[in-house]
């Protein structure tokens, strides 16, 4: 599933093509992907004829800000979602090709295999701090439809003094905090792994029991851990994920924990192990990761 870096290695590319283009039309392909909308001929009404002002992000998902629309045209990418950008509308549609954007100059598909991601036109809403919503716009308006997801890691309003208070809260295991959205949004089990490896933090470690140091310490290491990965393009295990041009990441090289059981911790040498929390599967250092028994120390070290 895209993460926080891939969705936003996505926004990034889509940001360089559509910006300022306007949209002739919507087609759909597929009504699974408008399986949210009481009336799909919204997302033609509402966005026709109108520009492309700002390709934004909240966590893993992305909306478009069209010039005077009552909404915004919203992209949840879901397990194999792809957003593709082309000069001009092709002829023959790539497979499994869910809605086709018409642009004034190109195309946008969006490609599910899975079908689990969707297209949505949803209404705007303020933002509690009356902040901009998150990465790519300047505007204090969120789609409802993801007013229910706390800022994440690379948003630069994010308040991380109440994100470490509302963390220092709950028994639940940090892991188990970072892939609640209501905390931080955009992380997913990959990106986790990751975060808890580079912190040298025990997955099943009660958030609680971790000091507020050590949980803003957390935080910071997820923003640089998923902002090293969006330089890289984001991770590539498959076709499934490219950025908007086609491309695959390259992070994947720089994985540490995730998907790397048995191989040498590559801070320690100790074999990594792999354990299911909460149905998910952790891969972690049984030797330099803390354990929950000794959440009062995070050892330094890259």
């Amino acid at each position: 599933m895209p993460e926080l870096p891939e969705v936003e290695t996505i926004r990034l590319g889509l940001e360089r093509h559509v910006l300022g283009k306007r949209v002739e039309e919507v087609v759909i392909h597929s009504a699974r992907a408008v399986r949210k909308l009481a009336d799909p001929a919204a997302l033609e009404d509402d966005f026709s004829g109108r520009r492309i002002e700002e390709v934004a992000r909240r966590g893993k998902f992305l909306w478009f800000a069209l010039g005077g629309a009552p909404t915004a045209f919203v992209v949840h990418l879901g397990m194999s979602g792809q957003l593709l950008v082309h000069d001009t509308a092709p002829r023959e549609l790539p497979r499994h090709t869910a809605v086709t954007v018409v642009l004034d100059g190109g195309a946008i598909l969006f490609v599910d295999q899975r079908t689990f991601g969707y297209v949505h036109s949803s209404p705007l809403v303020e933002t509690p701090d009356g902040l901009p919503a998150g990465t790519g716009t300047r505007l204090s308006a969120l789609p409802a439809l993801a007013s229910h997801i706390a800022r994440d890691p690379l948003d630069p309003h994010l308040d991380l003094d109440a994100v470490v208070a509302r963390m220092g809260r709950t028994s639940s295991a940090i892991k188990r905090v970072l892939l609640d959205q209501r905390y931080v949004s955009g992380i997913g089990n990959i990106y986790a792994d990751e975060t808890l490896w580079h912190a040298r933090v025990h997955p099943a470690t009660s958030a609680n029991q971790l000091s507020p140091e050590d949980l803003g310490r957390v935080v910071r290491t997820a923003a640089e851990v998923m902002g090293a990965a969006v330089r890289l393009g984001g991770t590539s295990f498959d076709a499934m994920y490219v950025n908007a041009e086609g491309q695959s990441g390259y992070f994947a090289r720089e994985l540490r924990a995730y998907g790397r059981t048995g191989g040498p911790c590559a801070r320690c040498s100790t074999p990594l192990i792999r354990q299911v929390l909460g149905g998910r599967s952790t891969h972690l250092c049984p030797r330099c990761q803390i354990s929950e028994q000794r959440a009062q120390w995070i050892g330094s070290g890259p």
